[in-house]
């Protein structure tokens, strides 16, 4: 005797929606990610020479001690000598706070005040302190193994200090309110109205797994 089973269904998960963020926080966000695409964008941004005065101890780790001489020089040449001296004024200056300190590791690894991370959120409130923690806040704090490391590592320091507001001779606000910026957020709409369609078709009236069921609404012929 035949059995008439009930046609099968497929459950389909919808995504666990995240908590809803603040206006501010939610703005903030948006400003950071557009500071983000303006970079991907203009990578021409990282080869300034004046953004070693942003942190003059670090871009020694980082870039100038894995440089050969020649390098220098060329360095040197195309900086001039004013932005040359003042660079290495305040490397000089940097180096005797740590001194004074009493910390010895920290005369040749001491930053200026700059943004940190908070619990790794890149996204999450900055904090700003010149005192050195016990073990590295950033990537770009611990040591670097060669060159090439030593730039990437100076390319995401200025990348973290440019998203978090702190170049000061750089104009923001017509970065900010560029709403062609909005790549990452456009995404992020499409990605969650793609999870929010219902595909109701599949399933109804016959096998939903041979994807052989029948679309409600089509007969399968034409009408002009």
């Amino acid at each position: 005797m035949a059995h008439n089973h009930p046609p099968k269904t497929v459950d389909y998960e919808k995504p666990v929606p995240r908590d809803p963020k603040s206006p501010s926080r939610a703005a903030q966000v948006r400003v950071q990610n557009r500071r983000r695409e303006y970079l991907q964008r203009h990578p021409s941004y990282f080869d300034s020479l004046d953004h070693e005065l942003a942190d003059p101890v670090l871009y020694q780790r980082l870039v100038r001690d894995f440089q050969s001489a020649s390098e220098r020089t060329a360095e040197g040449q195309a900086k001039g000598y004013g932005r040359t001296l003042e660079a290495s004024l305040l490397r000089g200056e940097r180096t005797l706070a740590g001194l004074a300190s009493g910390n010895e590791e920290s005369a040749s690894s001491l930053s200026p005040p700059h943004a940190t991370r908070s619990n790794g959120d890149a996204d999450a409130p900055t904090t700003t302190s010149i005192t050195p923690s016990p073990g590295p806040e950033n990537s770009w704090d611990a040591p670097m193994s060669d060159k090439q490391e030593g730039l990437d590592q100076w390319r995401a320091f200025l990348e973290d200090r440019f998203v978090r507001g702190g170049d000061d001779e750089f104009d923001y606000a017509p970065v900010d309110a560029d709403e062609e910026l909005d790549v990452w957020e456009r995404g992020q709409g499409e990605e969650r109205w793609f999870d929010e369609e219902e595909p109701g078709w599949v399933g109804e009236g016959g096998d939903a797994e041979d994807g052989i069921g029948e679309r409600k609404g089509e007969t399968g012929v034409q009408d002009y």
